[in-house]
């Protein structure tokens, strides 16, 4: 897929992975609708190529209005990327646990509103000649670690869930390219003070658009190139690599 010229809609586009999303696919001649919940942080991006839009991907409502409007106000979108998550550290057993509606924000930030993104725009992806969806996952797809329990089962769940659209694609409409790109650690605000040996969020970007260029269906970036093999040869050391990550 060329990327000039194209207009790619990115969630969560004003932080990390989807800031160095949106500065590195307008540089490559890109239109970007830049999707955040801060609107001073989205005014930072708007530009001749950036259009931005403050919806709260944590509410059902606005997200199916959203999905609902973005078509007839940018017909030619053909590019999905679903990068906005958030992560809550969560011990359901300790004396003080998160409060449910925490974890039920989480659940809707990471799997509902990508369920609804997709189910939204992908009738209007249908009418392009070329169209693709990114899902960014992440190696707690397929090995969770243990402070995070409900991040992980969203992460698996868009992965479950992107298999299954690509099935239903190269079925009726080969030519939207359902892709997952799964994160190693990267350098966010998600993943402030904790860690080592992780990767910058523009090397996270660059990978990612490289495997859209290329029409990678799984684009496996940095150290997550790894996990496939080792979950095939030895899944219970995979687990254990990733269980206090």
């Amino acid at each position: 897929m060329r990327i000039q010229d194209q207009t790619v809609l990115i969630t969560g586009a004003t932080r990390g992975i989807g800031r160095a999303l949106t500065e590195q696919l307008t540089g490559l001649g890109a239109s970007v609708i830049a999707v955040g919940r801060d609107p001073e942080l989205l005014a930072g991006l708007h530009s001749e190529r950036v259009t931005p839009y403050a919806v709260d991907l944590a509410d059902p409502g606005a997200v199916d209005t959203f999905a609902d409007e973005v078509t007839w106000r940018h017909p030619g979108l053909s590019v999905v990327i679903n990068n906005a998550a958030v992560q809550v550290h969560a011990d359901l057993l300790a004396d003080d646990p998160p409060v449910r509606p925490e974890l039920r924000r989480e659940i809707a930030v990471n799997l509902d509103a990508v369920v609804a993104i997709c189910a939204g725009l992908l009738p209007h992806l249908r009418q392009q000649p070329s169209a693709a969806v990114v899902n960014i996952t992440t190696g707690l797809a397929v090995a969770p670690k243990r402070t995070a329990p409900v991040y992980c089962a969203t992460k698996a769940g868009v992965r479950t869930f992107t298999r299954a659209i690509r099935y239903q694609c190269e079925q009726s409409a080969p030519h939207i390219r359902i892709a997952e790109a799964m994160m190693p650690l990267v350098d966010t605000d998600m993943t402030r003070g904790r860690g080592s040996g992780k990767i910058s969020a523009s090397t996270a970007a660059a990978a990612v658009i490289e495997g859209v260029r290329r029409g990678s269906p799984e684009i496996y970036i940095g150290k997550a190139r790894l996990l496939p093999t080792l979950m095939r040869v030895s899944p219970s050391l995979g687990y254990r690599m990733l269980r206090n990550g």
